[in-house]
C-alpha cells in the first residue's frame, strides 16, 4: 500500500507579513544608524549593533510593549525565520573574511600570532573562571553547579568575535593591512579554541565532565583541520573549475555559497560551531587565487550591505538591558565587563610583546581582539538553553558582547592611525579587491 504524504504546511499569512516587516524595519534602522555612526567617525558596525538594542526589549519593547510584541513576538516559529536569515548572513560574512586572510603573512608571523592567541585566551579564561566563583548564586541556572557555571563564564570572557572583528576591519579599511591580518589570524585561532571549549562545557552539562568528552572534541577538531589541509583545496578547485566553464560564468557565486554551507554543516555535525567550517572554507577558496576571489567579490556587496547589517541588528535584539536597574545585577555586569576588557587586552598585548611586535602593534591587537559580538551571544544562548545561565546572567553576557563591540572601533582607530601603509599592504588591497586583474 502506498501512503500519500500530505502537503507540507506553508508559512501562515500573518507569519509571513510579520517576517517581511521585521526584515524591513531591522535593515532600515541598521542602515540608518550605521550611516549616523559613520558621520561620527565610527564604523557602521557600531550603529548596526545599536539598531538591535534599540528595537529590542531594552528600548522599543519597554516604551511600546504592544507594538514590540506584535512586530517582534517571542514565538519560536516566528523568531526562527529571522534567525535563519541572520545565520546565513554570518556564515557568508565569515567565509568572505576567511578568503581575505593572507596565509603567507600569517606563516611568516606565526610565532607572534601563536603568542597573541595563547595570551588572549588563557588570561581571560583564568580570570573569568575565578569571576564565576564570585558572582551571586542567583545568576546560576538550574542545571549548573558552581564549577560548571564558572567554566562557562570563563569561556564567555575568553572568546572574541571573528564576524564582528572582520566587519569592523572591513569598515575601517584595515583588513588588508598587516595589523588587520594579525588581528584576524589571532582572532581565528582564539575562536577555534573558544568553540572547542564551548563544546566541552556543553558536553559537560549534558554528559558530565570526563576525559572522553575532551578527547572526542579534540579528535573532531583535528579531523576538520586534516580534511581542510588534505582534501578541501582540490575539491574546491574542481568545483570552481566546473563552474567557470564557458556558458556558465555566473555559476561561481552559488558554487561558493554551496561550499561554505556544506563546510558549516560539516563542523556543525561534528558538534562544533558552523562558523568554524565557513571560515576554513573561505581560507581555502581565497587560496585558489583569482577565480575564487572574483566570485567572492561578486557576492561581497550584497553580504556586506544587506545580510551583515541584518545579522548584527538581530544579535542586538537579544539584549534586555532593563534588568540592569537592579543594583546587584548592575555591579555583576560592571565587574564582568571590566574583567572581560582588561583580561583580553592584557592577554593580547603581552602576547604580542612576547611575539616581538612593537608597542603600537601590541596596543592595536589588544584593542582589536576585544570585540565579542555574536560569538559571545552564541555562547550566552547556549548557556541559557542548557540551563547554565538565567535570563539575567544571559543579559550580562550579551551586555559585554555589545559594549566591547561598540568600544573597539574608536579605540582601534586611535591605535592604528599613525601606522604607515607599506607597498605590500597596497598590493594586498589590490589583490583583495580585484583591482590588479
Amino acid at each position: 500500500m502506498v501512503l500519500a504524504a500530505g502537503p507540507v504546511p506553508g508559512i501562515g499569512s500573518h507569519q509571513m507579513l510579520v517576517f517581511l516587516l521585521q526584515v524591513s524595519v531591522l535593515l532600515a534602522v541598521a542602515l540608518a544608524l550605521g550611516r549616523v555612526a559613520s558621520r561620527f567617525g565610527l564604523p557602521a558596525v557600531v550603529g548596526e549593533l545599536a539598531a538591535g538594542v534599540l528595537l529590542g526589549p531594552s528600548v522599543f519593547g519597554h516604551v511600546l510593549p504592544a507594538a514590540s510584541g506584535w512586530l517582534l513576538p517571542r514565538e519560536t516559529d516566528q523568531t526562527q525565520l529571522l534567525a535563519a536569515v541572520a545565520q546565513l548572513g554570518v556564515l557568508l560574512l565569515v567565509g568572505i573574511t576567511g578568503a581575505h586572510v593572507d596565509l603567507d603573512l600569517l606563516r611568516s608571523r606565526s610565532g607572534a600570532i601563536g603568542f597573541v592567541s595563547l595570551g588572549s585566551v588563557l588570561l581571560p579564561l583564568g580570570l573569568g573562571f575565578g569571576l564565576g566563583f564570585l558572582l551571586p548564586r542567583s545568576l546560576m541556572g538550574h542545571s549548573a553547579d558552581r564549577p560548571v557555571f564558572a567554566l562557562f563564564i570563563g569561556v564567555a570572557v575568553a572568546v572574541s568575535a571573528l564576524p564582528v572583528i572582520a566587519k569592523t576591519l572591513l569598515d575601517m579599511g584595515l583588513l588588508h593591512r598587516d595589523i588587520g591580518q594579525l588581528i584576524v589570524g589571532s582572532a581565528a585561532i582564539s575562536d577555534v579554541v573558544g568553540w572547542l571549549l564551548l563544546s566541552i562545557v556543553s558536553a559537560t552539562v549534558t554528559r558530565g565532565l570526563g576525559t572522553s568528552v575532551v578527547l572526542e572534541s579534540l579528535a573532531c577538531l583535528l579531523l576538520v583541520l586534516a580534511f581542510t589541509v588534505l582534501a578541501a583545496r582540490p575539491l574546491a578547485r574542481t568545483a570552481l573549475g566546473l563552474a567557470g566553464r564557458p556558458g556558465a560564468p555566473e555559476a561561481g557565486v552559488p558554487v561558493i555559497v554551496v561550499l561554505i554551507m556544506l563546510s558549516a554543516a560539516g563542523t556543525h555535525a561534528l558538534g562544533m560551531e558552523p562558523v568554524l567550517g565557513a571560515f576554513l572554507c573561505g581560507i581555502v577558496v581565497g587560496s585558489l587565487g583569482t577565480p575564487g576571489r572574483r566570485s567572492l567579490d561578486s557576492m561581497r556587496v550584497f553580504v556586506m550591505s544587506t545580510l551583515a547589517p541584518l545579522f548584527l541588528a538581530n544579535a542586538g535584539l537579544q539584549a534586555d538591558l532593563s534588568t540592569l536597574r537592579h543594583r546587584t545585577v548592575l555591579l555583576a555586569g560592571a565587574g564582568t565587563l571590566a574583567v572581560a576588557v582588561v583580561a583580553k587586552f592584557a592577554g593580547g598585548y603581552w602576547g604580542a610583546r612576547l611575539g616581538r611586535l612593537d608597542r603600537q602593534e601590541a596596543l592595536a591587537i589588544g584593542v582589536g581582539l576585544n570585540a565579542r559580538g555574536v560569538v559571545e551571544i552564541i555562547v550566552a544562548s547556549v548557556g541559557l538553553h542548557l540551563g547554565v545561565l538565567t535570563t539575567t546572567s544571559y543579559t550580562i553576557v550579551v551586555l559585554v558582547a555589545v559594549v566591547t563591540s561598540v568600544i573597539t572601533p574608536p579605540l582601534l582607530r586611535r591605535t592604528t592611525h599613525r601606522m604607515a601603509t607599506t607597498e605590500a599592504e597596497t598590493a594586498r588591497q589590490r589583490q583583495f579587491t580585484g583591482a590588479s586583474d
